[in-house]
This record gives structure tokens, C-alpha cells and sequence, in this order.
């Protein structure tokens, strides 16, 4: 019984467009969904995994509370150990709730986010987020707009797709498609805002990726062309830029990719859909001062991925888990469909992006040769660190592979 429970817990850790993110070298993964007998199942809201980034052990823990139950599409985000989680799509239709959870609490629970101030944006799935000095700024996504939504909003920023009708709550939705809109909620002040933006603004779009970089973000892909784009908006000003006449080659374009930022002016690109309905496994590096492209070699060539997630970890790694290996869509004269094979992560991969401190590389040099040393004589906190990296090396694996 013990090994069956076990071997149903590492299964469940298999998942793509979950959540993810780092606090205190610990990996917290949430949601997402996985295809058991061909269907979509999404995974139960009430539990979080763990991941102690040291030893590669899992453990996974109830949240109570008033959960987002059943969302696919949504957008989680972090601002220290709290985790937001808002839009998406569930079995009652598109939503615009959001939700929030500690993990810094001795038991997790959900509070639903209410009594907010300002409009609350329209229903929306696969948008994303930047976190800026306290506030949620999200961009783009699809979703739904009353008819006087759609009249009041520019035709450049909201591109319809269909008109259907549609009850959420006490409102009466026509107009669906994708919108290119910034939306902001101030976490301190619980109000929402739609600061005006200028100059050349990305294009109606979701499945793209976001990333920040000081006081600007950076919104890559989401949209059909050949090369990856890449726009920049100055939260300040709430001014748009557009990266044009790259000097060097180009990433393809792509859809449902991450972007991490791992230095002062480098942002890190892997994986996703390309526009020939692939997964993709290469990783690129930005260059935003220069405005280049630069591919990077990377020793995880063979495990391509979409729908995955990507964290920045400690000395510039890049921390990459789940998703899809082998998701596949189908294009003819007709339609477009997806492949039913699709193979779930549940694999973490490690993407060193720049060169390692000499602290660094003393300790993963004493964590895979452990037996040579009086770990013992080392501070508390070191030999703790580095007692878990022992273990997890001696085990040859992060965690188990599929």
C-alpha cells in the first residue's frame, strides 16, 4: 500500500500549465492539468507540491479555504512567499476572481481576493504577469467583453474572435477574443488600474511570455510569425518599445515558452510550440542593451518542452519543470487539432546561464566527492546544504523520470 501511494504521489507531480515558483531554495508547484484516457483532467486546487531544491525531495501539502477549483489558463504569480492566482477558464466559463495563498503560514489556506477598488479587468485566460513594487501588472490574454466593454475599447487592443452569448455571475457577455491590454492591481491598496500606454504596442495575444528587468517588462511571442518578437514596456512611463532590425539571428516563433531574466541585461528563452505545431527544445539568451540573439548549447537538448514553467533559482540558474515533451498540433487544408499523445514532466532541469562563485563550485565539489570529507567540522547551515546535495547526487537524479 505504502509503495502504491508512493508511486501515485510521483505521478501526480506529472502536469503542464501549472504555476511554479522559488521561495527560500524551495520549488512550489501548483495546478495544471494532466490527460488520463485521453481526457484533460485538471489537478485538485486544495494541494501544493514541494521541492527542496537541495535535496530533490518532494512532499505535497493541503491548502484549505475557498479554493479556484477546476481552472485551466490562468496566471499565478508570486510576491515573496505569497502566491496570486487570477483568471482562467473552469467548467462555469472565463473568470476574473483572484485568489491568494502563504506558503511562509504554518498551514496554507485560500482567501478569495474581494472588496477590491477600481474596475475589475474582464474575464481572461492565458495572460501573463510582472511583479513591480507590490502591484500585479497583467498583460494580454483571451477572453470575454460585454457589448459596451467592446465599443468603449480600441479595435487595435481587442481583436473579436466570435460573438456568442454567455452568463458569468450577473453579466451578460457577447464578444470573445484577444486583447493586448495592461491591467494593474496594487496588492497593498487592493485596487485595480488600466494605466494608458503609448507608443507601438504588441499586438492582441496570449501563450506568450513575460519577464522584468528593473522597471521594464518584456513580453516575447503568442503570436503566428516566423521570428520570435519582443517588445518592452517601461513601467514608469507605461511606454512601449519594439526590438526591430535585430543585428543577428533569431529565435522561431513560438507560443506557451518562458523567459526568465538571469542578469542585469539578459533574459533567457526555452522551449514552446512552434509555428509548425512542434515542441521546441533550444534556449536562447537576449542581450537587451544590444538588442541580440545569442543560442545557447545546453546539456538538456534531448527533453523538449511547452507548457512548462521556468523560475529563477540561486546563481543565475534557471529551474525548469514539467510540461509537455512531445505535445504536437496537427495542421491539414481543414482544421487544426491537437495530437492525443502528450507525454506529462514531472522531471526538474537545471539551466546554468552564467559562470558559478568559487562558494558555489566549493560546495558542488564537497557534495559529490562527500565521503572525502569531515562534513561534520563545516557551520551548521553549510553542512545541512550541503548533506542534501550529497544525497540527491548520490542518487543521480533531481527527481524521478518519467
Amino acid at each position: 500500500m505504502d509503495s502504491a501511494r508512493r508511486e501515485a504521489a510521483v505521478k501526480r507531480l506529472e502536469r503542464s500549465s501549472h504555476t511554479a515558483f522559488i521561495h527560500s531554495n524551495t520549488l512550489y508547484v501548483w495546478g495544471g492539468y494532466q490527460v488520463v484516457a485521453g481526457q484533460d483532467v485538471v489537478l485538485p486546487s486544495s494541494e501544493i507540491c514541494l521541492c527542496d531544491l537541495d535535496s530533490g525531495k518532494w512532499e505535497c501539502k493541503e491548502i484549505t479555504g475557498e479554493s479556484p477549483t477546476g481552472l485551466s489558463g490562468f496566471c499565478g504569480s508570486n510576491i515573496n512567499s505569497t502566491l496570486y492566482i487570477f483568471g482562467g477558464c473552469d467548467s462555469d466559463g472565463y473568470s476574473n476572481q483572484m485568489f491568494s495563498v502563504d506558503v511562509a503560514q504554518p498551514c496554507f489556506s485560500w482567501t478569495r481576493v474581494a472588496d477590491t477598488k477600481g474596475v475589475t479587468p474582464s474575464p481572461r485566460d492565458n495572460h501573463s504577469c510582472w511583479v513591480h513594487r507590490g502591484r500585479l501588472i497583467y498583460f494580454g490574454g483571451y477572453g470575454c467583453k460585454t457589448v459596451a466593454e467592446a465599443q468603449n475599447t480600441s479595435s487595435s487592443s481587442f481583436i473579436v474572435e466570435e460573438m456568442s452569448w454567455a452568463m458569468i455571475g450577473n453579466t451578460l457577455f457577447r464578444c470573445w477574443g484577444w486583447n493586448n491590454e495592461v491591467c494593474v492591481f496594487d496588492t497593498r491598496s487592493s485596487t485595480w488600474s488600466a494605466p494608458a500606454t503609448r507608443g507601438p504596442a504588441p499586438s492582441p495575444r496570449g501563450c506568450h511570455a513575460s519577464s522584468i528587468l528593473g522597471n521594464k517588462g518584456y513580453i516575447t511571442g503568442g503570436v503566428e510569425t516566423e521570428e520570435l518578437d519582443i517588445f518592452c514596456l517601461d513601467l514608469e512611463t507605461w511606454t512601449w518599445s519594439r526590438f526591430d532590425n535585430l543585428p543577428c539571428v533569431s529565435p522561431l516563433g513560438r507560443f506557451m515558452h518562458t523567459m526568465n531574466f538571469v542578469s542585469d541585461q539578459t533574459l533567457f528563452v526555452y522551449g514552446g510550440l512552434g509555428m509548425d505545431g512542434k515542441t521546441l527544445n533550444d534556449a536562447w539568451l537576449f542581450n537587451t542593451q544590444k538588442g541580440e540573439w545569442t543560442k545557447v548549447k545546453h546539456p538538456h537538448e534531448d527533453k523538449p518542452r511547452v507548457c512548462h514553467t521556468a523560475c529563477l533559482g540561486s546563481d543565475g540558474d534557471v529551474v525548469v519543470f514539467g510540461g509537455n515533451s512531445d505535445f504536437c498540433v496537427l495542421v491539414d487544408s481543414v482544421s487544426v487539432m491537437r495530437a492525443p499523445k502528450q507525454h506529462h514532466c514531472r522531471d526538474v532541469l537545471i539551466f546554468q546561464t552564467q559562470p558559478y562563485s568559487l562558494c558555489r563550485l566549493c560546495e558542488d565539489l564537497i557534495s559529490r566527492n562527500s565521503e572525502l570529507f569531515r562534513l561534520d567540522l563545516l557551520p551548521s547551515k553549510l553542512h545541512k546544504i550541503i548533506s542534501r546535495k550529497a544525497a540527491r547526487l548520490s542518487a543521480m537524479k533531481l527527481t524521478p523520470t518519467a
